[in-house]
């Protein structure tokens, strides 16, 4: 058993030496641009206070150049892992069987979250499903600063990897999967991104449809089963709420203190894994200069600010895929011919091999052909009764399988001078894959947006026997009338967002990843008359989580103590703990426990009674109280006061007397359980949820935000043992708070699991320390502030 937590002291390593090659350093370099050379790449990569690096560079090629390094020189093996597994070559050389890297003590983690597949699968899945030729015809359609910005990063990296050859961190020092990266490798590397909501979900479906080509195809003629959806609503369900997230909250001018904007972005995202944030602050000079976080070394910032405008992104509740049943031709025993209107088309196909590592340290190669219609690709889920026979087969609709607008798409936020210029961007775009974006301005004003990428099926759809199961999105493929409708301006089956959910207004908005009804609760979105947006936005009037109440509920009483908030207030905000779980049940549990005779139960509910009700380090009560919730959350009808729609922040509340026992229960089994682990019953949050970083256990704040309704989430690798909870998995990652002066952005953030994956690294632990203590480091963004900086350093980079 652990007792209290050591001293917050981490030992860290002396900086990274940069790399010499063609490149200079220094700390009195002037502000202005890199002068004019004849070297085709120049770039200047300042670093300041947390290593955060500041690009600056005349084009967008020398831009990615200069991000790529430092971004390697921070996570060179956790990145270059991520470029094995988009290569499809996990097999080549970790083995057919084995999984993805997960996180061991203080090494990386490279396992996604969003699939869970061994290597011989995930190789398939990514050779297969992807489709290279395409994505390089759309970049190559595209806007010239994309490509400018993926090629540069492609050369950045493999001059990182010749300067410090030999020099790599002990993760992957001497390991033959680090090589040089390839134009094609970059577009594997954000096509990733764009799966996570649709193609991912379906990844082992995908590879189990696929056939071993010359192998004999016998079909059945009928699904050995209905179709059962329940594993797929399962699935989906557990991606939602197993931890990954956000909160996102914009206060407008008739609430502000200066009359200007001020936002909080605060997305949960995974602590390990190439989807980890990364601090950056890039700038063209005249064209882009925007600072917050790239995601796994994707060239542009995603969530941040620029000296008008700031915007965060919450994973958003609508769907990003449907499902179609194909009927197919009786006539064709391969069961690769069905039927659209009545007439017969051939689907397409694609043989992909994959180089497999033998016990003997060969390689052998195996194949697979996957079969696609005009819709998507051919899937396969016999558990669910989504079987391949030969009168009907499954195929996934997933439009940003060939989504190359991301980048686009955040360098026309990066650009914008205001809420109204940001939403232009999102209409004309149409980039953002599963997010929705929160905004503030200078000027006073806030937006929220469902602008991500959402398949064209109208609500009459759902209506009129197009729609064969709803829980699946499961509609009839052989008809063009049940096929995705088109938007005037939008890419091909997918909505414009002039049609989707949005909101401007100048008091507020805020979402904590549920529909967008609830953005503001003084104006719920509903939708256009009849009908309503498409279903696949979400549902309206239904029970919010926690986490979105105690957001709304916090805010409005912080409102009711002052009229006009600021960049503190936004911070208290984000870190206030509150649980509100145990806000809307202890009133009457406490004294149904207190009549108790029982010992243990007495014991706990006094521990409950004296607790702070938060999830601060220092809260004692909150490890009790979360074991308690875990089960008592699932005790059916328990509220005492049911949903109201009309008042969705305040209700459900109380406990019903019916269900009062069973709680009680609950508690007690709590208590029995802590005991049995040695934790005690009033051990203080902070030594029982910890981060080991380096053997440090640095106490974590925070709740389970989805489950007990603590606005700041968190979520741990382990249930409680009697270690406690260690280890973070998902959670609050880049934290930002932003507002405006004369002078441009007023900015405080912090990447809560620090810049770097590396454990000699100086930004290995050092903002998880600032995150345990709640301290906010300022960000500097404009050129004086950045030289002001006490850990100014800079270099610059040529070729």
């Amino acid at each position: 058993m652990f007792g209290p937590t050591l001293p917050l002291r981490i030992l860290l390593a002396s900086a990274l030496a940069l790399g010499l090659g063609a490149c200079s350093s220094s700390d009195d370099d002037d502000d202005a641009p890199p002068p004019q050379t004849a070297s085709r790449i120049q770039v200047e990569v300042a670093r300041t206070t947390h290593g955060v690096p500041h690009v600056r560079a005349e084009n967008f090629r020398s831009l990615g150049y200069g991000l790529a390094y430092a971004y390697a020189q921070d996570n060179v093996c956790m990145f270059a892992d991520s470029v094995v597994t988009v290569r499809g070559e996990r097999s080549m050389f970790f083995g057919p069987d084995a999984r993805p890297r997960q996180r061991m003590g203080d090494e990386y983690g490279g396992g996604s979250g969003f699939m869970d597949l061994n290597n011989e699968e995930s190789d398939f899945f990514f050779k297969g499903y992807l489709d290279l030729e395409q994505l390089r015809a759309n970049y190559t359609a595209g806007s010239a600063e994309p490509r400018d910005l993926l090629e540069g990063f492609v050369e950045g990296y493999n001059r990182y990897l010749k300067d410090y050859a030999g020099k790599l961190p002990a993760a992957c020092a001497d390991a033959k999967w680090v090589r040089p990266m390839s134009f094609d490798d970059m577009v594997l590397v954000v096509a990733e991104k764009a799966l996570h909501a649709s193609g991912q979900a379906f990844a082992r479906d995908f590879v189990a449809a696929g056939r071993t080509p010359g192998a004999a195809v016998s079909l059945a003629k009928l699904a050995p089963r209905k179709i059962d959806a329940s594993t797929l609503v399962a699935q989906l369900d557990k991606m939602n709420k197993q931890g990954f997230g956000s909160n996102a909250l914009a206060v407008g001018k008739d609430l502000s203190g200066n009359g200007r904007g001020l936002l909080l972005g605060n997305p949960h995202y995974p602590w390990t894994t190439a989807d980890r944030f990364y601090q950056a602050h890039l700038t063209v000079p005249g064209r882009y200069d925007a600072m917050g976080v790239i995601i796994g070394g994707v060239p542009a910032v995603v969530i941040g600010f620029n000296k008008d405008v700031a915007w965060s992104h919450t994973v958003t509740f609508a769907y990003h895929f449907t499902t179609f049943r194909l009927a197919l031709d009786a006539g064709d025993a391969t069961g690769t011919t069905y039927l659209y209107d009545g007439e017969r088309r051939k689907m397409t196909s694609k043989t992909v091999g994959i180089d497999v590592l033998q016990a003997d340290g060969t390689t052998a190669k195996r194949e697979k052909t996957f079969w696609f219609s005009h819709q998507g690709a051919v899937i396969s889920r016999p558990a669910a009764g989504m079987t391949w026979t030969s009168t009907a087969a499954y195929v996934l609709a997933d439009p940003n399988r060939n989504n190359t607008r991301m980048i686009d798409q955040w360098l026309g936020i990066g650009t914008a001078g205001s809420v109204r210029a940001l939403k232009d961007s999102l209409d004309k775009v149409v980039g953002l894959p599963w997010v929705n974006t929160i905004a503030a301005d200078r000027e006073g004003n806030t937006l929220y947006a469902d602008a991500s990428v959402v398949p064209h099926m109208d609500a009459n759809k759902f209506v009129n026997g197009c729609l064969l199961l709803q829980a699946a999105l499961l509609f009839d493929g052989s008809k063009s009338s049940c096929a995705l409708g088109q938007d005037a301006g939008a890419p091909t089956g997918i909505y414009s967002p002039a049609r989707a959910p949005w909101m401007m207004r100048t008091d507020y908005v805020g979402n904590s990843n549920d529909a967008y009804w609830l953005t503001n609760p003084k104006s719920l979105l509903v939708g256009p008359a009849p009908l309503g947006y498409s279903p696949l936005y979400g549902r309206t009037g239904i029970e919010q989580s926690l986490r979105t109440r105690i957001g709304f509920r916090q805010l409005e009483d912080l409102l009711a103590q002052k009229s006009k908030l600021n960049l503190a207030d936004m911070q208290a905000l984000a870190f206030s703990n509150r649980v509100y779980a145990a806000e809307l049940v202890l009133p009457e549990l406490l004294p149904a426990c207190a009549a108790s005779t029982d010992t243990l139960l007495r014991q706990a509910c006094n521990v409950l009674q004296a607790w702070d009700r938060r999830a601060d380090v220092d809260s004692r009560g909150e490890v009790v109280f979360r074991e308690f919730w875990s089960t008592a959350s699932a005790i059916p009808n328990k509220w005492a006061v049911a949903f109201n729609p009309a008042d969705p922040v305040n209700t459900p509340y109380g406990v019903a007397p019916a269900a009062m026992p069973a709680m009680l229960t609950a508690l007690r089994g709590a208590a029995q359980k802590l005991q049995t682990l040695g934790v005690p019953l009033d051990g203080r949050l902070g030594d029982w949820q910890v981060e080991p970083r380096n053997g440090v256990r640095i106490p974590i704040h925070g709740g389970n935000g989805n489950q007990e309704g603590s606005y700041g989430s968190i979520t741990m690798r382990t249930g409680l043992t009697s270690s406690g909870y260690v280890g973070v998995h998902w959670g609050q990652s880049y934290i930002q708070t932003v507002t405006f002066d004369d002078q441009g952005p007023v900015a405080q953030a912090m990447l809560t699991y620090g810049q770097s994956t590396d454990p000699k690294s100086p930004w290995y632990a050092d903002q998880t320390v600032a995150y345990s203590r709640k301290q906010w480091p300022v960000l500097p963004f404009a050129a004086d502030k950045i030289k002001a900086d006490a850990n100014y350093s800079t270099m610059t980079l040529r070729e």
